[in-house]
């Protein structure tokens, strides 16, 4: 349940650091864009893509939380001019929860360059601007709200002040467009009237032959709502699969949101609010109906686009009262685009405008 470095196995590699998942209709066909090597890390000595490293998008179809679809992409080494080749892989039915399945072989590519097979499938990956915006203190207030069971504590802090901690920042995305029907039966229908659920995966190898879970998102900000001060649970998050969520974190969640809405007196019932709300979050994953316009809103969810308000819908939800960044989408400096692959050009480096 990723977000930027948002746990200490996260931070032990931040090319495995999974910052955002975006879900939306494109020109052709679907959309998903993971983003991961945020540069507010700061340096490493090989940016990019971890070559030992596994990234899935895993799609479900029918509403039981497993994955139906996986599409998988694994990177070369970075070669002398810093690129890496790159192949995807489709893996469906009930081989797609496992990592060591091969699948269908989808497209192989370099990162940089956009290639479009004759099945209408698109992919890119490369450098991208950081199309995420947020507001440090109101952040970090947040999460000692629902750490503490306090209201969130702005005080002697002007709305005017406000700033995007990742202006000028960049990431490394992976940017996947594929057909809708490729997500839907060979019917026209997946029997829920084309609405899919997604959440994005970053696995590393380990010695002994298997995978080892470093990051999963589905729904935005569950960690920085959650686990900003709270590190073995911001690693605890990021295993396991969205079916398990609520058996195993929805009391714990329940807790948090309730103690927060009781500060604010905005329900009679807090505990009854918290357990709803913790139900809304899990399983985690992002839901979207194939073929419509994103929407992350207040009015619901239906997938996430590049410039939707992730940070004040989440908040404002779980504390059952507005809060507001006092930021929004024209904070960030660099734009996303109409055309693929979507993603905002890499500019320069935060440090490097300071």
């Amino acid at each position: 349940m990723s977000h930027h470095l948002d746990s200490p196995i996260a931070r032990q590699d931040i090319r495995l650091d999974i910052t955002d998942l975006y879900l939306f209709r494109g020109e052709t066909g679907t959309v998903f864009v993971m983003n991961v090597c945020h540069s507010i890390f700061g340096e490493i000595p090989a940016p990019g893509y971890h070559p030992e490293g596994m990234y899935e998008f895993k799609i479900d179809l029918n509403g039981d939380a497993l994955e139906e679809i996986t599409y998988r992409i694994t990177f070369q080494e970075r070669d002398a001019q810093g690129q890496q080749g790159y192949a995807v892989r489709c893996i469906r039915g009930s081989d797609a929860a496992d990592p060591h399945a091969q699948g269908q072989a989808v497209a192989e590519g370099t990162t940089g360059e956009i290639v479009a097979t004759e099945g209408g499938v698109r992919v890119w990956a490369g450098k991208a601007g950081d199309p995420f915006w947020i507001e440090p203190d109101v952040l970090h207030a947040v999460g000692h709200a629902f750490q503490d069971g306090t209201k969130v504590n702005l005080g002697g802090w002007d709305p005017g002040w406000a700033k995007n901690l990742f202006a000028g920042h960049t990431v490394y995305s992976i940017v996947l467009e594929v057909p809708d029907s490729e997500l839907l039966a060979g019917d026209g229908s997946n029997g829920r009237n084309g609405r899919i659920g997604a959440w994005a995966v970053s696995s590393l190898a380990t010695d002994p032959g298997g995978w080892r879970s470093i990051n999963r998102v589905g729904l935005p900000m569950i960690p920085p709502l959650f686990a900003q001060y709270n590190e073995d649970l911001g690693n605890r998050l990021n295993a396991g699969r969205p079916a398990d969520d609520f058996a195993t974190y929805g009391e714990a969640i329940a807790k948090a949101i309730a103690g927060v809405v009781d500060a604010y007196e905005t329900a009679e019932d807090p505990s009854a609010y918290g357990e709803r709300v913790a139900h809304r979050f899990f399983p985690n994953m992002l839901p979207y109906q194939v073929g419509t316009a994103a929407a992350f809103g207040f009015a619901g969810w239906n997938g996430r686009s590049l410039t939707d308000n992730a940070p004040d819908v989440m908040f404002s939800i779980a504390a059952n009262t507005p809060i507001h960044l006092g930021i929004g989408k024209e904070s960030v400096t660099s734009k996303p685009s109409k055309t693929f692959p979507y993603v905002p050009a890499a500019g320069e480096s935060a440090a490097a405008t300071a």
